[in-house]
């Protein structure tokens, strides 16, 4: 996205905020960020493809720095969960995005409440994921009705704390003290063993992006190769059980976890093989690749 786009969404977000997403007009948009008709229509065919665009550069953003927090961290541990928590709850309130997503839910736009209802599920998916990382995969039946319930009640306890105090609560409190629920909930919920909602209504909700064929192919035929060059060297087990898990992440996993598979590459060292390197130069290139089209497709719908 050019810097001129990007000041853009940056001027209509504020004009959104102070006005209201309703009451702002393309003209007002036009004054404020300084551009013309031709140049706005040039980057966006409505005022709602503005609101989208600004929704998901906000995810984008989002998603990277809650990545981010996990950078050599273990996904098991709650406290790493609980600052991309907070960090979520921070974001949102810094850009106002709850506001915004209830004036577009009370309005009578279809596309609009469309796309905030799948981005409501793609976080349900999140917390989800994180919570076999949490609570492992033997409790993952139950792990989707948990999500759910934690969602709705942090969401409330949040609301009744600024009730209460008649101001923003402490967003860190709030969140320790949800957690603290939620892990009392899982054991409370497995140990029952009951079943609201099967993990598997998720892929009926917000369908996974699968690699096809021909990247299964070439992804098998580049790790053997690597694999073989390990025959026999000092690095062999632990390269071996890199390019595993990058394989596995992203053929089995529903949603492979880019930031986790950058890392993992990056980890991957050189051997100076001729045949280790050209292969591996392939892997990223395959690999940056199919994130490429992941991405066109998200852009797509």
């Amino acid at each position: 996205m050019n810097e001129r786009k990007q000041q853009v969404l940056k001027k209509a977000h504020q004009l959104f905020i102070e006005k209201g997403f309703q009451a702002t007009s393309i003209q007002d948009i036009l004054e404020y960020s300084g551009i013309s008709k031709g140049t706005f229509y040039n980057y966006f065919s409505s005022k709602n493809e503005l609101l989208i665009a600004i929704f998901k550069k906000s995810i984008v953003d989002l998603e990277k720095m809650r990545d981010d927090l996990l950078l050599g961290q273990s996904p098991s541990d709650i406290e790493v969960f609980i600052k991309q928590v907070e960090l979520q709850l921070k974001m949102n309130r810094k850009n106002n995005l709850i506001t915004l997503f209830d004036e577009v839910m009370a309005s009578d736009d279809k596309d609009l409440k469309l796309f905030i209802k799948k981005g409501q599920i793609k976080n349900i998916r999140w917390l989800y994921q994180r919570f076999i990382d949490l609570f492992g995969v033997e409790k993952k039946p139950f792990l989707l009705d948990c999500a759910i319930m934690f969602l709705g009640i942090l969401r409330d306890n949040l609301r009744y704390s600024n009730l209460a105090y008649q101001t923003n609560t402490n967003i860190a409190e709030v969140v320790r003290y949800t957690v603290n629920r939620l892990v009392k909930m899982v054991d409370e919920v497995s140990e029952a063993n009951e079943q609201l909602i099967t993990p598997e209504t998720l892929e009926t909700w917000l369908p996974s992006k699968k690699p096809g064929p021909s990247f299964k192919k070439e992804l098998h035929h580049l790790v053997a190769s690597l694999k073989n060059s390990l025959a026999g060297t000092d690095q062999q087990e632990s390269q071996t059980e890199l390019l595993s898990f990058i394989e596995e992440e992203l053929l089995d996993s529903k949603n492979p976890r880019r930031f986790l598979i950058e890392s993992t590459m990056a980890a991957l060292t050189s051997l100076g093989d001729p045949i280790w390197e050209n292969n591996l130069r392939q892997l990223k290139r395959l690999i940056a690749d199919y994130f490429i089209k992941i991405e066109e497709m998200k852009e797509n719908g």
